[in-house]
Protein backbone atom coordinates (compact mmCIF):
# COMPACT_ATOMS: atom_id res chain seq x y z
CA UNK A 1 0.00 0.00 0.00
CA UNK A 2 1.39 3.40 -0.97
CA UNK A 3 0.43 7.01 -0.65
CA UNK A 4 1.50 10.04 -2.66
CA UNK A 5 3.61 12.72 -1.00
CA UNK A 6 5.61 15.50 -2.70
CA UNK A 7 5.08 13.73 -6.03
CA UNK A 8 6.80 10.59 -4.75
CA UNK A 9 5.32 7.21 -3.95
CA UNK A 10 5.81 6.66 -0.25
CA UNK A 11 5.35 3.21 1.34
CA UNK A 12 2.78 4.02 3.98
CA UNK A 13 4.10 1.59 6.57
CA UNK A 14 7.47 3.36 6.53
CA UNK A 15 6.06 6.88 6.74
CA UNK A 16 3.91 6.38 9.82
CA UNK A 17 5.46 7.70 13.06
CA UNK A 18 5.87 5.40 16.04
CA UNK A 19 7.38 5.68 19.50
CA UNK A 20 9.98 4.08 21.71
CA UNK A 21 8.44 4.35 25.13
CA UNK A 22 7.42 8.02 25.38
CA UNK A 23 9.88 9.14 22.67
CA UNK A 24 8.22 9.94 19.30
CA UNK A 25 10.01 8.77 16.13
CA UNK A 26 9.02 10.53 12.91
CA UNK A 27 9.16 7.53 10.57
CA UNK A 28 10.11 3.86 10.55
CA UNK A 29 13.56 3.92 8.93
CA UNK A 30 16.45 3.95 11.41
CA UNK A 31 20.13 4.49 10.63
CA UNK A 32 22.14 1.66 12.19
CA UNK A 33 24.99 2.33 14.60
CA UNK A 34 28.26 1.67 12.72
CA UNK A 35 31.65 2.14 14.35
CA UNK A 36 33.82 4.47 12.32
CA UNK A 37 30.83 5.58 10.24
CA UNK A 38 27.91 7.05 12.20
CA UNK A 39 29.84 9.81 13.90
CA UNK A 40 28.19 13.16 14.57
CA UNK A 41 28.67 14.63 11.05
CA UNK A 42 27.18 11.53 9.41
CA UNK A 43 24.22 11.48 11.80
CA UNK A 44 23.57 15.19 11.24
CA UNK A 45 23.33 14.63 7.49
CA UNK A 46 21.17 11.52 7.85
CA UNK A 47 18.65 13.34 10.03
CA UNK A 48 18.65 16.35 7.73
CA UNK A 49 17.75 14.14 4.78
CA UNK A 50 14.91 12.32 6.50
CA UNK A 51 16.07 9.37 8.61
CA UNK A 52 13.50 8.61 11.29
CA UNK A 53 16.15 7.99 13.95
CA UNK A 54 19.94 7.83 14.09
CA UNK A 55 22.15 5.98 16.57
CA UNK A 56 25.65 6.83 17.75
CA UNK A 57 28.66 4.71 17.09
CA UNK A 58 29.09 2.04 19.74
CA UNK A 59 30.34 3.63 22.98
CA UNK A 60 32.39 1.36 25.24
CA UNK A 61 30.76 1.59 28.66
CA UNK A 62 33.85 1.25 30.83
CA UNK A 63 35.80 3.74 28.72
CA UNK A 64 32.98 6.28 29.02
CA UNK A 65 32.95 5.96 32.80
CA UNK A 66 36.74 6.31 32.78
CA UNK A 67 36.35 9.55 30.83
CA UNK A 68 38.21 8.75 27.60
CA UNK A 69 38.18 11.37 24.86
CA UNK A 70 37.02 8.94 22.17
CA UNK A 71 33.97 7.90 24.21
CA UNK A 72 32.94 11.50 24.76
CA UNK A 73 33.37 12.26 21.05
CA UNK A 74 31.05 9.38 20.21
CA UNK A 75 28.51 10.53 22.79
CA UNK A 76 28.10 14.03 21.38
CA UNK A 77 24.69 15.00 20.00
CA UNK A 78 25.06 18.71 19.08
CA UNK A 79 21.37 19.05 19.82
CA UNK A 80 20.19 16.19 17.58
CA UNK A 81 16.84 14.86 18.76
CA UNK A 82 16.01 12.16 19.56
CA UNK A 83 19.52 11.33 20.75
CA UNK A 84 20.02 7.56 20.84
CA UNK A 85 23.27 6.27 22.34
CA UNK A 86 24.47 2.70 21.89
CA UNK A 87 26.53 1.24 24.74
CA UNK A 88 28.67 -1.88 24.68
CA UNK A 89 30.15 -3.85 27.54
CA UNK A 90 29.96 -7.10 29.46
CA UNK A 91 29.78 -5.93 33.07
CA UNK A 92 26.51 -4.73 34.58
CA UNK A 93 28.21 -2.12 36.76
CA UNK A 94 29.94 -0.33 33.90
CA UNK A 95 26.86 -0.50 31.69
CA UNK A 96 24.66 1.00 34.39
CA UNK A 97 27.12 3.78 35.17
CA UNK A 98 27.65 4.56 31.49
CA UNK A 99 23.90 4.67 30.94
CA UNK A 100 23.57 7.24 33.72
CA UNK A 101 26.29 9.39 32.13
CA UNK A 102 24.66 9.16 28.72
CA UNK A 103 21.22 10.06 30.08
CA UNK A 104 22.67 12.94 32.11
CA UNK A 105 24.25 14.26 28.91
CA UNK A 106 21.13 14.30 26.80
CA UNK A 107 20.51 10.72 25.66
CA UNK A 108 16.81 10.17 25.03
CA UNK A 109 17.25 6.44 24.40
CA UNK A 110 19.96 3.96 25.45
CA UNK A 111 20.65 0.98 23.18
CA UNK A 112 22.51 -2.12 24.36
CA UNK A 113 24.86 -3.72 21.83
CA UNK A 114 24.52 -7.49 21.71
CA UNK A 115 25.00 -7.78 17.96
CA UNK A 116 28.50 -6.63 17.02
CA UNK A 117 30.42 -9.58 15.51
CA UNK A 118 33.88 -7.93 15.45
CA UNK A 119 36.66 -10.04 16.95
CA UNK A 120 37.99 -7.21 19.11
CA UNK A 121 34.50 -6.79 20.63
CA UNK A 122 33.60 -10.43 21.19
CA UNK A 123 37.16 -11.03 22.40
CA UNK A 124 36.17 -8.93 25.41
CA UNK A 125 32.95 -10.97 25.72
CA UNK A 126 30.84 -8.01 24.61
CA UNK A 127 28.62 -7.55 21.56
CA UNK A 128 27.19 -10.76 20.15
CA UNK A 129 29.31 -12.84 22.54
CA UNK A 130 26.70 -11.98 25.21
CA UNK A 131 24.20 -14.13 23.33
CA UNK A 132 26.20 -17.19 24.38
CA UNK A 133 25.28 -16.54 28.02
CA UNK A 134 21.66 -15.31 28.21
CA UNK A 135 21.56 -15.26 32.02
CA UNK A 136 24.59 -12.99 32.19
CA UNK A 137 23.17 -10.85 29.40
CA UNK A 138 19.89 -10.45 31.26
CA UNK A 139 21.70 -9.29 34.39
CA UNK A 140 23.40 -6.61 32.32
CA UNK A 141 20.08 -5.60 30.74
CA UNK A 142 18.31 -5.38 34.11
CA UNK A 143 21.07 -3.21 35.58
CA UNK A 144 20.98 -0.82 32.62
CA UNK A 145 17.20 -0.50 32.67
CA UNK A 146 17.15 0.20 36.41
CA UNK A 147 19.89 2.82 36.13
CA UNK A 148 18.00 5.33 33.96
CA UNK A 149 14.55 6.78 33.39
CA UNK A 150 14.89 6.93 29.59
CA UNK A 151 13.88 3.97 27.38
CA UNK A 152 16.44 1.20 26.98
CA UNK A 153 16.50 -0.87 23.78
CA UNK A 154 18.40 -3.95 22.64
CA UNK A 155 20.13 -4.82 19.35
CA UNK A 156 21.22 -8.39 18.68
CA UNK A 157 21.54 -11.10 16.07
CA UNK A 158 19.58 -14.32 15.56
CA UNK A 159 22.08 -16.18 17.73
CA UNK A 160 25.74 -17.10 17.96
CA UNK A 161 25.55 -19.70 15.19
CA UNK A 162 22.94 -21.76 13.39
CA UNK A 163 22.87 -24.27 16.25
CA UNK A 164 22.05 -21.64 18.88
CA UNK A 165 19.27 -19.44 17.52
CA UNK A 166 18.17 -17.89 20.81
CA UNK A 167 17.05 -14.36 19.86
CA UNK A 168 13.37 -15.14 20.62
CA UNK A 169 14.26 -16.45 24.09
CA UNK A 170 16.46 -13.45 24.92
CA UNK A 171 13.97 -10.96 23.45
CA UNK A 172 11.11 -12.30 25.55
CA UNK A 173 13.16 -12.11 28.73
CA UNK A 174 14.47 -8.67 27.78
CA UNK A 175 10.92 -7.35 27.44
CA UNK A 176 10.11 -8.73 30.88
CA UNK A 177 13.19 -6.89 32.20
CA UNK A 178 11.97 -3.56 30.83
CA UNK A 179 13.50 -3.31 27.35
CA UNK A 180 11.20 -1.14 25.18
CA UNK A 181 12.33 -2.09 21.66
CA UNK A 182 14.33 -4.92 20.11
CA UNK A 183 16.32 -4.82 16.87
CA UNK A 184 17.29 -8.07 15.17
CA UNK A 185 19.94 -8.42 12.47
CA UNK A 186 18.90 -11.45 10.47
CA UNK A 187 22.24 -13.25 10.66
CA UNK A 188 24.12 -15.17 13.33
CA UNK A 189 27.40 -13.91 14.70
CA UNK A 190 29.31 -16.63 12.84
CA UNK A 191 27.87 -15.42 9.53
CA UNK A 192 29.37 -11.95 10.08
CA UNK A 193 27.98 -10.22 6.95
CA UNK A 194 28.19 -13.20 4.62
CA UNK A 195 25.28 -14.66 2.67
CA UNK A 196 21.83 -13.15 2.91
CA UNK A 197 20.05 -11.99 6.04
CA UNK A 198 17.18 -14.30 6.99
CA UNK A 199 14.20 -11.96 7.15
CA UNK A 200 11.75 -14.80 7.84
CA UNK A 201 13.68 -15.94 10.92
CA UNK A 202 13.10 -12.56 12.56
CA UNK A 203 9.37 -13.34 12.77
CA UNK A 204 10.03 -15.80 15.59
CA UNK A 205 10.96 -12.79 17.72
CA UNK A 206 7.81 -10.94 16.67
CA UNK A 207 5.77 -13.88 17.86
CA UNK A 208 6.99 -13.66 21.46
CA UNK A 209 7.20 -9.90 22.19
CA UNK A 210 4.68 -7.06 22.23
CA UNK A 211 7.14 -4.15 22.19
CA UNK A 212 8.29 -2.63 18.87
CA UNK A 213 10.53 -4.82 16.73
CA UNK A 214 13.05 -3.48 14.21
CA UNK A 215 14.34 -5.68 11.37
CA UNK A 216 17.89 -5.23 10.07
CA UNK A 217 20.03 -6.80 7.37
CA UNK A 218 20.42 -6.29 3.60
CA UNK A 219 17.83 -3.53 3.31
CA UNK A 220 18.83 -1.40 0.33
CA UNK A 221 15.72 -0.36 -1.60
CA UNK A 222 12.21 0.79 -0.64
CA UNK A 223 11.01 -2.58 -1.93
CA UNK A 224 13.45 -4.34 0.42
CA UNK A 225 12.15 -2.26 3.33
CA UNK A 226 8.54 -3.16 2.61
CA UNK A 227 9.41 -6.84 2.10
CA UNK A 228 11.39 -7.19 5.32
CA UNK A 229 8.46 -5.69 7.25
CA UNK A 230 6.06 -8.13 5.61
CA UNK A 231 8.20 -11.21 6.17
CA UNK A 232 9.43 -10.38 9.68
CA UNK A 233 6.33 -8.73 11.10
CA UNK A 234 8.57 -5.91 12.34
CA UNK A 235 7.40 -2.38 13.07
CA UNK A 236 10.40 -0.59 11.56
CA UNK A 237 13.56 -1.21 9.57
CA UNK A 238 17.20 -0.42 10.25
CA UNK A 239 19.66 0.26 7.42
CA UNK A 240 23.43 0.30 7.80
CA UNK A 241 25.94 -0.47 5.05
CA UNK A 242 23.53 0.72 2.36
CA UNK A 243 24.02 4.26 3.69
CA UNK A 244 27.78 4.26 3.26
CA UNK A 245 28.57 6.90 0.67
CA UNK A 246 25.00 8.18 0.77
CA UNK A 247 24.03 9.51 4.22
CA UNK A 248 20.67 10.58 2.79
CA UNK A 249 19.65 7.00 1.97
CA UNK A 250 17.66 6.21 5.13
CA UNK A 251 15.51 9.23 4.32
CA UNK A 252 15.07 8.03 0.74
CA UNK A 253 13.79 4.67 2.04
CA UNK A 254 11.29 6.63 4.14
CA UNK A 255 10.03 8.41 1.02
CA UNK A 256 12.08 11.58 0.87
CA UNK A 257 13.54 12.81 -2.40
CA UNK A 258 16.98 11.54 -3.31
CA UNK A 259 19.52 14.27 -4.15
CA UNK A 260 20.00 14.84 -7.86
CA UNK A 261 23.29 14.34 -9.68
CA UNK A 262 24.53 17.87 -9.07
CA UNK A 263 23.61 17.90 -5.39
CA UNK A 264 25.62 14.79 -4.52
CA UNK A 265 28.98 16.49 -5.14
CA UNK A 266 27.98 19.38 -2.89
CA UNK A 267 26.77 17.07 -0.10
CA UNK A 268 29.98 15.03 -0.21
CA UNK A 269 32.06 18.20 -0.03
CA UNK A 270 30.02 19.49 2.91
CA UNK A 271 30.40 16.13 4.64
CA UNK A 272 34.18 16.29 4.23
CA UNK A 273 34.32 19.78 5.70
CA UNK A 274 32.06 18.80 8.59
CA UNK A 275 34.46 15.97 9.48
CA UNK A 276 37.45 18.33 9.39
CA UNK A 277 35.61 20.72 11.71
CA UNK A 278 34.56 17.94 14.08
CA UNK A 279 37.88 16.09 14.39
CA UNK A 280 40.39 18.79 13.48
CA UNK A 281 42.39 18.89 10.26
CA UNK A 282 44.86 16.04 10.68
CA UNK A 283 42.54 13.52 12.35
CA UNK A 284 39.60 14.54 10.16
CA UNK A 285 41.53 13.82 6.97
CA UNK A 286 42.23 10.28 8.17
CA UNK A 287 38.69 9.61 9.37
CA UNK A 288 37.19 10.95 6.14
CA UNK A 289 39.11 8.70 3.77
CA UNK A 290 36.71 5.77 3.90
CA UNK A 291 33.80 8.11 3.23
CA UNK A 292 35.56 9.69 0.26
CA UNK A 293 36.17 6.21 -1.13
CA UNK A 294 32.49 5.29 -0.82
CA UNK A 295 31.37 8.49 -2.57
CA UNK A 296 33.86 7.93 -5.37
CA UNK A 297 32.93 4.27 -5.81
CA UNK A 298 29.25 5.10 -6.06
CA UNK A 299 29.26 8.32 -8.06
CA UNK A 300 32.58 8.90 -9.85
CA UNK A 301 32.43 6.30 -12.59
CA UNK A 302 34.98 8.15 -14.74
CA UNK A 303 37.76 8.23 -12.16
CA UNK A 304 40.80 5.98 -12.50
CA UNK A 305 42.71 4.26 -9.72
CA UNK A 306 45.52 6.79 -9.55
CA UNK A 307 43.12 9.72 -9.31
CA UNK A 308 41.12 8.00 -6.60
CA UNK A 309 44.27 7.21 -4.62
CA UNK A 310 45.41 10.82 -4.87
CA UNK A 311 42.14 12.06 -3.38
CA UNK A 312 42.06 9.51 -0.59
CA UNK A 313 45.70 9.82 0.45
CA UNK A 314 46.17 13.58 0.12
CA UNK A 315 47.28 15.31 3.31
CA UNK A 316 46.16 18.65 1.87
CA UNK A 317 42.47 18.99 2.67
CA UNK A 318 41.92 21.80 0.17
CA UNK A 319 43.43 19.71 -2.62
CA UNK A 320 41.41 16.65 -1.63
CA UNK A 321 38.19 18.67 -1.44
CA UNK A 322 38.71 20.24 -4.86
CA UNK A 323 39.57 16.92 -6.51
CA UNK A 324 36.65 15.15 -4.81
CA UNK A 325 34.16 17.75 -5.95
CA UNK A 326 35.51 17.70 -9.52
CA UNK A 327 35.42 13.91 -9.73
CA UNK A 328 31.86 13.72 -8.45
CA UNK A 329 30.73 16.53 -10.75
CA UNK A 330 32.27 14.70 -13.71
CA UNK A 331 30.50 11.52 -12.67
CA UNK A 332 27.19 13.34 -12.29
CA UNK A 333 27.58 15.01 -15.68
CA UNK A 334 28.17 11.64 -17.29
CA UNK A 335 25.19 10.11 -15.47
CA UNK A 336 22.98 12.99 -16.56
CA UNK A 337 24.10 12.64 -20.20
CA UNK A 338 23.38 8.92 -20.18
CA UNK A 339 19.99 9.54 -18.61
CA UNK A 340 19.09 12.14 -21.18
CA UNK A 341 20.21 9.90 -24.03
CA UNK A 342 18.20 6.94 -22.79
Amino acid sequence: MVCLKDNHLLPSELAVPFSIGPVPIRNRVILAPMSGVTDLPFRQLALRYGAGLVVTEMVASRELVQDTAESWARLKSAGLKPHMVQLAGREAHWMAEAAKIAADNGADIIDINMGCPAKKVIGGYSGSALMRDPDHALGLIEATVKAVDVPVTLKMRLGWDENSINAPHIARRAEEAGIQLVTIHGRTRMQFYEGRADWDAIRAVRDVISIPLVANGDVDTPEDASEILRRSGADAVMVGRGCQGRPWHAGVLAGHRAPDHGEIADIALEHYRMMLDFYGEAVGIRHARKHLGWYLDRYASTINGAEKARIMTSKDSQEAAALLHAALRAGSDLARSLQEAA
